[in-house]
């Protein structure tokens, strides 16, 4: 039987130590605050990154990947477990950026120097990680390229996926809503929820005032999406801890969960939200 590898990008927002005990391997995407240049996960972490964020009158921009980065990456794992392994690789969705493409591109480029599978997760943070981890793990159970890659597909069809931006002002920053919408919204402490739809697109679910109003929310459309159903619940959070404990608890009323865990929301989605955002995933629970 082939060996079975997993790779993804930074954005999966996967802790390190996780990373590690799966053999999970992660290409960086970029952060740049004017003339200066960072590595997602690398050389800025996200703790480190808020607090840029806060700080600095510039505002950051974000970069993929380039097909080289993967190939080396690629051709590392054939180097060290030898020609027959199985590279499933999962990214960001090709709908919000390149780096499924650079993918696809370093693909092409090995010939037939590797066996690699390209998935585009179609979603983003821990929507990408949670398949990556669920890929590893059964890798290391025995699963073949094929199961791991179905188990992929599966896990990300039944994803719901939902973000509550804390202020508006990085969307107005990155132009996303205008400064006249931004002030409004303020005054009138509207919180956005944000989603990714099935065809990996960030979309804009509902504009809700205040923040306990707009957790309730949350909770009835994944009752909507999910009642009924014993789920798998992660959560995301950019410094804000505190808020995602709340939402896990207000879920946890409503819905029968299975699992809880917990990671931070990385740079390259916090460059556009801004920090204080929480976010909920949740799918069926496996097994």
């Amino acid at each position: 039987m082939s060996k079975v590898r997993i790779v993804t990008d930074s954005t999966a927002d996967i802790p390190q130590q996780v990373r590690e005990e799966l053999g999970i391997r992660m290409v960086p995407l970029k952060i740049h605050f004017g003339d200066e240049t960072y590595l997602d996960a690398v050389t800025l972490q996200s703790e480190q990154f808020y607090e840029k964020l806060t700080a600095s009158a510039v505002m950051p921009t974000t970069s993929q990947p380039s097909p080289l980065e993967f190939l080396e990456t690629y051709k590392q794992i054939v180097e060290e477990e030898g020609p027959d392994v199985r590279i499933v690789s999962v990214h960001l969705s090709s709908a919000l950026s390149g780096t499924y493409q650079s993918a696809v591109l370093a693909k092409s480029m090995l010939e037939e120097e590797a066996d690699v599978t390209v998935v585009d997760s179609k979603s983003a943070s821990y929507g990408i990680g949670a398949l990556a981890v669920a890929a590893a793990e059964a890798a290391r159970a025995g699963a073949d390229a094929e199961a791991v890659i179905s188990l992929m597909r599966a896990m990300r069809d039944d994803f719901h996926i939902y973000f509550l931006v804390d202020t508006l002002e990085y969307l107005k920053r990155g132009g996303r809503i205008g400064k006249a919408a931004a002030v409004l919204g303020a005054l009138l402490n509207i919180k956005p929820i944000l989603s990714i739809d099935k065809d990996g697109e960030v979309a804009a679910v509902e504009r809700v005032r205040g923040q306990k109003k707009a957790m309730a929310r949350i909770v009835e459309m994944l009752e909507a999406d999910l009642g009924g159903k014993t789920i798998q619940l992660s959560l995301a959070h950019a410094n804000h801890l505190e808020a995602a404990e709340e939402l896990q608890r207000l879920i946890e009323e409503k819905l029968a969960v299975a699992s809880v865990n917990y990671v931070t929301l990385g740079p390259v989605i916090g460059a556009h939200v801004g920090p204080g955002v929480i976010a909920a995933f949740a799918c069926p629970a496996r097994g």
